[in-house]
């Protein structure tokens, strides 16, 4: 995996997306700099010990979270309740980043899921 197929994905976007989708690769970096980068399903996604934890899309007329997993979102109802929402996806607009502290709280019930044995990881434990 290589942080390079991410770039020449973004690369490939026009403005705002690209810029937008900058800002989310930045935050989840952030909150889990020992994440592997690279493409998953021909999009870009981070892994943390082989297991996808988190990736994004860009659409036509909406960008996308991709937490690899469809269990995040009933955790997270009320949080992600004012965004379409389907099993796999949380739709987002090209101008408008999602909040950091939404992208960690889905982070983090994404890695207490795939790594429930590892409850030290910070932000498995809610990133505080």
């Amino acid at each position: 995996m290589s942080s390079v197929e991410i770039d020449e994905y973004l690369a490939g976007l026009e403005e705002p997306k690209r810029s937008t989708l900058q800002r989310l690769r930045q935050t989840i970096l952030e909150l889990v700099p020992e994440a592997e980068e690279g493409i998953s399903y021909r999009l870009p996604a981070f892994r943390l010990e082989g297991k996808v934890i988190a990736g994004f899309a860009a659409f036509k007329n909406h960008l996308s979270y991709l937490p690899h997993s469809g269990s995040v979102f009933p955790v997270l109802q009320a949080e992600v309740s004012h965004y379409k929402t389907s099993s796999g996806a949380l739709q987002f607009p090209i101008d408008s980043p999602l909040p950091k502290p939404l992208v960690e709280r889905l982070i983090s019930v994404r890695i207490a899921q795939a790594f429930p044995e590892q409850e030290d990881r910070p932000i498995a434990r809610g990133g505080r």
